[in-house]
């Protein structure tokens, strides 16, 4: 069945090529990044089911009107792609306020507020699909990301929260969790810490070089990741969580084995606290 896409931040990455992706197959998307006239030449390509729109996800009036636009043009709303984000690097006491606040505005309360102002006319469509783009850094922290991690964790919180609400209106929520994939996400897409604290180059400064040694070098294939993304999103009982990737899955399964290790050994002391 056709199905109406919104998705954000669709000026490159996973955003640019589900846009694609969802269009070539037939598909009502409306496409949207903070300049709209990089999206021109999708409009184009397929006038008549592709619309394109100025949207930053931290400007709440641009936000109404490119679900205005969709409701006007196609009617409904089936599948919410929340990709817009950066990344960020740097030790937690390296960052500056203004460095990691920023950070914030975009993953987490421009999401929140792009999917308060698409439920409405999502529950009026039903069988929706709102996809949140999480990562490997939502599963687990790492030294030198944290406020990324901080951020990708609220996402996980809050889109678990989300699913069980809107479960009975038969929307599925999907947290999608990809590993390293060959996008310009280390590269234009994230910023690093201008203080550098000699402290901490044996933990957090390992960061700073990752992304100078792997920009552009990403094993991961990001059309194969995409394919997954749209398999889930298909399905008619999609995942709640889909890591993608080896490096993801990796990720995943050091967390379940940390946290059991930490659960076991610590059981019968801290389960000892209700009344007598």
């Amino acid at each position: 069945m056709k199905k109406t896409w919104l998705i954000t931040g669709c000026s490159s990455g996973f955003g640019l090529r589900l846009a694609q992706e969802a269009a070539a197959r037939g598909d009502e998307v409306v496409a949207t990044a903070r300049n709209a006239d990089a999206l021109k030449g999708l409009a184009q390509r397929y006038p008549n089911t592709v619309r394109v729109a100025a949207l930053d996800v931290t400007r709440p009036e641009t936000i109404q009107a490119a679900i205005a636009m969709t409701e006007e043009t196609f009617g409904r709303l089936n599948v919410l792609i929340n990709n817009a984000g950066h990344g960020f690097m740097g030790a937690i006491e390296e960052a500056t306020s203004d460095e990691y606040r920023s950070l914030f505005d975009v993953n987490v309360f421009g999401l929140i507020e792009m999917t308060r102002a698409a439920l409405p006319l999502m529950r009026r469509t039903q069988r929706g699909r709102i996809v949140n783009l999480s990562s490997g850094a939502g599963i687990i922290g790492r030294g030198g990301h944290g406020y990324y991690n901080a951020t990708k964790f609220a996402v996980e919180g809050l889109s678990e929260a989300l699913a069980q609400e809107v479960a009975p209106m038969d929307i599925r929520v999907l947290i999608v969790e990809p590993g390293p994939f060959r996008t310009e996400f280390l590269g234009r897409s994230i910023a690093v810490a201008k203080q550098k604290i000699e402290a901490y180059a044996a933990t957090a400064g390992a960061a700073r070089t990752y992304r100078e040694s792997n920009d552009g070098r990403q094993l991961g294939d990001p059309s194969k990741a995409v394919a997954v993304m749209i398999r889930a999103i298909d399905a008619d009982d999609p995942p709640l969580h889909l890591p993608i990737g080896p490096r993801a899955h990796s990720l995943a399964e050091l967390k379940l084995e940390t946290f059991r290790q930490d659960i076991d050994a610590w059981r019968d002391v801290s389960i000892a606290t209700d009344f007598d």
